[in-house]
């Protein structure tokens, strides 16, 4: 039985995958920053050696974007170095990684669907360390071994603007919503799906970037609105502009990812958001 790796396993991405893997023939290992430091090199190669481990999922990520404009070091420890170690010790010991990474990689001022093999531009911290792990794992270049770049990413796990929205939703009667930043949501049950579907079928010489999100277009704005119609919530969502809401870091005003490679060569088949959506609150309850 494959023996398996998820790092970040307390993340959205990490919990869907743990859910799931009830129905996997596997044995997973399920860790985060206490059980598996990923940033010490020598902790990560005495645990795959232990464990005889022969797939890895990297989930872990510094996430708070606007936190790492001032804390650059520890975005950069466990974005870019343990993205590192990660891939060295792969590529060492023949093992397959799966690495997720982000929108924020790019500026943001596309006028179509980001592929691939579009020019990179991160804007903050966060995204210049995710591009540097991005980097340090292609130039190692472990075999048989792919780099998921997703974005606005949710689940019945952890914090998201799903359940911000539901929240606020409830306690105000009139919120305010960015309309000026458009991409598409991922619904993280989703994702963990699509790596767990598709880890059989990973077998390539140099490791391959693919894009994943759910299917179809939407500003933040919009997702409030549909979150409170979902909901039955009462609330009425305002459209702002970016400039009304500053924040530290800078947000991609377009993030729309092109999903045809990762669909192509896998054949997979990804949802609409609004279906997600509908999906994710029917889960916990808040679907009325």
């Amino acid at each position: 039985m494959t023996n398996i790796l998820v790092t970040g396993s307390n993340g959205q991405v990490g919990s869907e995958l743990r859910e799931l893997s009830k129905n996997y023939d596997a044995n997973f290992f399920f860790t985060d920053r206490d059980s598996l430091d990923i940033t010490d090199s020598e902790m990560i190669t005495g645990f795959i050696e232990k464990n005889a481990i022969e797939i890895i999922i990297n989930t872990a990520a510094y996430t708070a974007v606007d936190k790492a404009e001032e804390d650059k070091g520890n975005a950069d420890k466990t974005n870019h170095l343990a993205v590192k170690y990660l891939a060295n010790t792969a590529k060492e010991k023949n093992i397959k990684l799966i690495h997720i990474s982000t929108d924020y990689v790019f500026d943001g001022k596309n006028y179509k669907p980001y592929n691939e093999n579009d020019r990179t531009a991160p804007n903050g911290i966060y995204g210049k360390t995710k591009l540097a792990g991005e980097e340090a794992m292609l130039k190692i270049n472990p075999k048989n071994s792919i780099i998921i770049r997703t974005s606005w990413v949710y689940s019945s796990f952890g914090a998201n603007f799903v359940k911000t929205m539901l929240r606020l939703g409830k306690e105000r009667d009139t919120l305010g919503v960015i309309f000026d930043q458009v991409g598409t949501p991922t619904y993280a049950k989703d994702l963990a799906k699509t790596i767990l579907d598709i880890l059989p079928k990973i077998k390539n010489e140099n490791v391959s970037l693919y894009h994943y999100s759910n299917e179809g277009v939407l500003s933040w704005y919009d997702f409030a609105k549909e979150i409170m119609h979902m909901a039955n919530i009462a609330c009425i969502i305002d459209p702002i502009e970016t400039k009304e809401y500053p924040t530290p870091a800078l947000r991609p005003h377009y993030s729309l990812l092109n999903k045809a490679k990762i669909k192509s060569e896998f054949g997979i088949t990804i949802p609409y958001w609004k279906d997600s959506l509908d999906r994710c609150l029917s889960t916990w309850g808040e679907r009325k």
